[in-house]
């Protein structure tokens, strides 16, 4: 038995199991039974949660005082019933990855309990994908914090069943538009299933010089420029809203579904949304279920965002910010359409 170590605990979050169980149950309960849509590209209307048929979420993995009120509203978007496996997609922080890595642990500890790992999902998924998995290490595991961070949470949310639920951690590499097409065809038949939910680990756009991005726009009938040190305030629409802009036109991206705009929007903006390539293994496996079939359309899947925050409103270029979103994906109950 080998037990990844809550690494992060009494850091990025509470050891106490007790203060972080309070915290966890504020933060849900926090959040509203009907909770209004963000970044939508057309008007939609606000939504109840949560809701049947949430198949994946994307949600923050900072540290839970500034993320943690933000994460809730994904995982207050489960229905927790049937489902048995939770896969977590995490980008990698500190070792360079061309592949995606499974986890090599069979247990991961958290501050609430452990949770087992599915040994035999991983061995499956190598078997099909022969040659196109890595693994990590026990050390480089614990030191990545974009899976960690989410266990917390998956842990108060299937408290009444924990010893029915196993764990697929896959640390996810800088992968090209086809490398994530085709881990997404790997995983596409996982998140057809109703014992399977999916999570998604990205924060947003990291705003300032100390993340080496600066990206400003005054308005929408301008380019955008870097600010740099070159000037300490902005002209035109406040450096938090240009911000705000940014990203929700990546979350539109995103909510349509569309991959291939995805990645042309982050060709184009350079947004440091750091869970970028699992979001686009997710938007890849989604494409192979349902090829050619748009986000928001009638009787397909609908990926929504239910909130976004910012850890601070940047006033000046000497500031910084990092951005957080959370979102479910639904989808229909239908007959395959894996070709």
């Amino acid at each position: 038995m080998t037990v990844r170590k809550a690494s992060h605990a009494g850091s990025w979050y509470a050891d106490d199991a007790e203060v972080l169980d309070e915290e966890l149950e504020s933060w849900l309960e926090a959040v509203p039974a009907t909770v209004d849509v963000v970044a939508a590209s057309d008007e939609a209307a606000p939504v109840t949660l949560p809701m049947d048929g949430v198949r994946a979420i994307i949600g923050p993995h900072a540290g839970l005082s500034y993320s943690g009120a933000t994460a809730a509203y994904a995982y207050k978007s489960i229905n927790t019933s049937g489902i048995r496996r939770v896969f977590i997609l995490g980008p990698s922080h500190h070792v360079f990855l061309r592949k995606c890595a499974f986890s090599q642990c069979t247990e991961y500890e958290t501050p609430l309990g452990r949770i087992q790992v599915d040994r035999e999902a991983i061995s499956e998924l190598q078997r099909k994908g022969r040659g196109a998995w890595e693994s990590m290490g026990v050390s480089v595991d614990e030191d990545e914090h974009s899976l960690e961070m989410h266990l917390p949470y998956i842990y108060k949310m299937f408290e009444h069943c924990i010893d029915d639920i196993k764990l697929v951690p896959i640390l996810v590499g800088n992968l090209s538009f086809e490398r994530e097409q085709a881990f997404g065809a790997l995983l596409a038949e996982y998140l057809e299933s109703e014992e399977n939910l999916f999570v998604i680990s990205s924060d947003f756009c990291h705003w300032g010089s100390r993340f080496r991005y600066t990206w400003y726009r005054e308005s929408d009938d301008v380019r955008a420029v870097e600010l740099g040190g070159r000037r300490k305030g902005a002209q035109g629409r406040p450096i938090w809203k240009s911000i705000e802009r940014l990203d929700f036109d990546g979350m539109r991206a995103i909510s349509r579904l569309d991959h291939a705009g995805f990645r042309q929007y982050l060709d184009q903006t350079e947004n440091t949304i750091c869970g970028r390539h699992p979001i686009g293994v997710l938007l890849g496996a989604i494409s192979h279920l349902f090829p050619g079939h748009p986000g928001g359309a009638d009787n397909g899947p609908q990926l929504q965002f239910v909130k976004y925050a910012q850890s601070s409103q940047v006033a000046d270029a000497s500031d910084s910010s990092v951005s957080y979103a959370s979102a479910y994906l639904q989808l229909p109950v239908k007959e395959k359409h894996i070709r």
